[in-house]
C-alpha cells in the first residue's frame, strides 16, 4: 500500500463528526466509497467536486482496504 496517499485522509474531532475526510475537507471518504459503490465514475465524481484529485479517491480506497483487514481470533 501507498502510505503517501494515505496522508490524505484526515480525522478531526470536530469536523463531520470525526469521521475520515479527504485532505481536511468536508468531503467524507464514507461518500466517496458510497458513490463508487453505486457505480459512479471516477471521472464523473472528479468533475462533480473540482477540489478532489484522483489521488483522493485511491486514497479512500486504501483506507478502506486497511480497515476491513482485520484480524479475527477464534475462540
Amino acid at each position: 500500500m501507498n502510505a503517501a496517499l494515505l496522508d490524505r485522509i484526515t480525522i478531526e474531532s470536530g469536523k463531520c463528526g470525526g469521521k475520515p475526510c479527504i485532505r481536511n475537507m468536508r468531503i467524507r471518504v464514507s461518500d466517496l466509497l458510497e458513490m463508487l459503490g453505486e457505480g459512479v465514475s471516477m471521472e464523473e465524481i472528479l468533475t462533480d467536486f473540482p477540489d478532489l484529485e484522483r489521488e483522493d479517491i485511491l486514497a479512500s480506497l486504501q483506507f478502506a482496504a486497511r480497515r476491513s483487514d482485520i484480524v479475527r481470533l477464534a475462540a
